[in-house]
């Protein structure tokens, strides 16, 4: 019953390649259910809450969000999300932001958006009670549903409210540059980290191992873990075991010790802690449920 091991990096298809923007609705239920697990992509997202609540993880800084709540994720942000309620609902906007830039170089492209593509300017990731930036994404949403004639041309202008909305409200970092171009090779050079835990998850992994498939010294690996995940190593560790784990709760006949052993943990009741401290639910909850 275990899953096969995914890079961390997911590869987004659009419906049409020539207008790279999309919009769908996502329905959950039950607490403790992975919305999506650890993963990172180029395009810039945005999700809109609209009923229920859920713990949204983006670079590992949790945050608790709530119907009328919007999440920016950011290209490159390693994100993860978890539903906290019975009725959970929310939209997912996605834009590759080459839609927004022209083949000529002005002034909105060189000061704002090449910079946002390029991940120089990052947005605050948990964005609460803005009228302004819900009517925009409302107006997208029912552009991108209907789409009456004309309506990629409506896409686009509202697509650049929405970010002129983020720049003057929600940047939370500039980087350089080369601050920039170092945190994309960081998460490139960690991908071999990353896909080695999701396969080992069960086993014991030691830093050496993880150091030396990243090629560095364990100080300068665990220095760059925590930085680039906002995590310790055994703490994301614990974190891969427990999604594993909550898969199986729902979808295994194992029983709640044998899943404890199959994802690594050799305490049944340091087990039920971890699992309860994430997912704000006993593994005993989660299997009544399923």
């Amino acid at each position: 019953m275990t899953r096969q091991p995914v890079s961390l990096r997911e590869e987004m298809s659009m419906p049409d390649p020539q207008f790279p923007v999309k919009l769908h609705h996502t329905r959950f239920s039950g607490q403790g259910v992975t919305l999506f697990p650890p993963h990172w992509h180029r395009h810039f997202e945005l999700l809109r809450f609209v009923t229920g609540e859920a713990r949204i993880e983006c670079n590992s800084k949790p945050c608790h969000v709530r119907a009328g709540d919007i999440v920016a994720i950011n290209s490159n942000d390693l994100h993860h999300g978890v539903c906290l309620s019975e009725d959970l609902r929310y939209e997912v906007l996605i834009v590759d932001l080459e839609l927004l830039q022209s083949r000529s170089l002005d002034a909105a492209q060189t000061k704002y958006l090449a910079p946002v593509a390029h991940n120089q300017i990052l947005f605050r990731n948990h964005i609460a009670a803005d009228e302004a930036l819900h009517e925009t994404v409302t107006a997208l949403a029912r552009e991108l549903q209907d789409r009456p004639y004309g309506y990629e041309l409506s896409v686009k202008s509202l697509l650049y409210r929405l970010f002129a909305q983020l720049l003057r409200g929600y940047v939370a970092t500039w980087l350089t540059e080369s601050q920039s171009r170092q945190r994309l090779r960081n998460l490139e050079r960690f991908a071999p980290v990353f896909g080695h835990i999701e396969a080992h998850y069960a086993d014991t992994i030691s830093i050496e191992t993880l150091a030396g498939l990243a090629g560095l010294s364990r100080y300068h690996f665990s220095r760059l873990f925590k930085e680039l995940t906002g995590r310790t190593v055994s703490d994301y560790i614990t974190r891969t075991r427990l999604l594993e784990a909550d898969h199986l709760l729902r979808n295994s006949d194992l029983s709640i010790t044998e899943i404890a052993l199959a994802t690594g943990f050799g305490d049944l009741s340091y087990f039920s802690r971890a699992y309860k401290r994430y997912n704000h639910a006993a593994p005993s909850d989660i299997r009544r449920r399923s």
